[in-house]
């Protein structure tokens, strides 16, 4: 297919040719300092660059579509699957996907007193997890506290004293936020069958306008979720606005798989296998036809590194997990 090019769309083609370069040079910047750390980068120049290729088109998949339908496309996707989405994750995943969101919860190491924002939390894996890692971290303290009182040291008595002197402890609180109701209403069954309502919000809001007042959490999760969004800088800019100085920002999302042989399963059984599972067991195997190719189109770990170093994180890194299938990326706001 020969493109034609109008002289008009010379200035979009430069514009985006120098974003392209500009990143290179700073991501080329970054790596030259020590693992895990980050070279910040100025998110405001990065941000007009990207407006000035004045893109106004995203994917849907492998489909090319204006960006105001791309939101209501993947509504559609997830208001489609809501009832069955528990269910087919652990049936494309084999069940892996529960150890993947158990090493989200153990790089995370929360700590009572935490607030966390699960964005496209929809039906509250994470934000269940860390609740019940928080439970599990309060109960390790009261039996260290019961052993040290047993044969209680002068110090053991004045840090005893002290916290009877003070203030009550602040409960860890969870806010699943997602943009899909039909998803949250999923979620808020799952939590009182489990009777898991202390601590624990739900509330239908965008990720790239979130309805939360600046620095409010500890930590930002999302998982599985990015890719979905229409401008992802955007939602980046989000979490780094609603995170408290200190707070982590961590996205546990499909990446890029480096082995050639394992990529190659990879790819048969995710379009040969998944569209089809969709089909038997939620009786749709478009949406899943589309989770699909959002996977491919989602930038890779270095890119995607990047880009949250863009938003203006500190200490950006990555771990690879299952061979790259997926990547834990988890960066700082100071």
């Amino acid at each position: 297919m020969t493109l034609k090019l109008r002289h008009q769309h010379w200035p979009v083609i430069m514009a985006a040719s120098i974003k392209l370069f500009a990143r290179r040079e700073l991501r080329n910047l970054g790596k030259k300092n020590y693992i895990g750390s980050s070279h910040r980068r100025n998110p405001l120049f990065c941000r007009c660059l990207s407006h000035e290729a004045g893109d106004r088109n995203t994917h849907f998949g492998f489909e090319t579509v204006p960006e105001e339908e791309k939101a209501k496309k993947v509504y559609q996707v997830f208001e489609n699957v809501a009832q069955k989405y528990d269910v087919m994750n652990d049936t494309m995943s084999l069940g892996i996907h529960r150890l993947w969101k158990d090493f989200l919860l153990h790089v995370m190491h929360p700590q009572p007193g935490a607030r966390l924002l699960d964005v496209a939390g929809g039906t509250g894996d994470i934000a269940f997890r860390f609740l019940e890692y928080i439970k599990s971290q309060e109960e390790r303290l009261r039996r260290r506290e019961a052993r040290a009182m047993q044969t209680p040291s002068w110090q053991d008595i004045s840090t005893n004293y002290s916290n009877e002197q003070g203030a009550e402890p602040l409960e860890s609180k969870a806010v699943v936020c997602d943009i899909n109701k039909e998803m949250l209403t999923v979620g808020k069954q799952k939590a009182d069958s489990m009777g898991m309502t202390s601590g624990l919000s739900w509330v239908a809001g965008d990720a790239e306008e979130l309805p939360f007042d600046d620095d409010q959490f500890d930590i930002y999760t999302i998982a599985f979720g990015i890719r979905n969004v229409t401008r992802i800088e955007q939602a980046l800019q989000e979490a780094l606005r609603v995170l408290k100085p200190g707070g982590r920002f961590m996205c546990l999302e499909f990446s890029k798989v480096s082995n050639p042989i394992l990529s190659r399963l990879y790819d048969t059984y995710s379009f040969q296998v998944i569209p089809v599972l969709g089909e038997v067991i939620a009786g749709d195997w478009k949406s899943y036809q589309y989770l699909v190719e959002s996977i491919r189109k989602f930038p890779d770990q270095e890119e995607f590194k990047a880009m949250i170093e863009d938003a203006g994180f500190y200490c950006v890194r990555y771990y690879n997990v299952t061979g790259g299938i997926v990547a834990l990326h988890s960066g700082f706001k100071l």
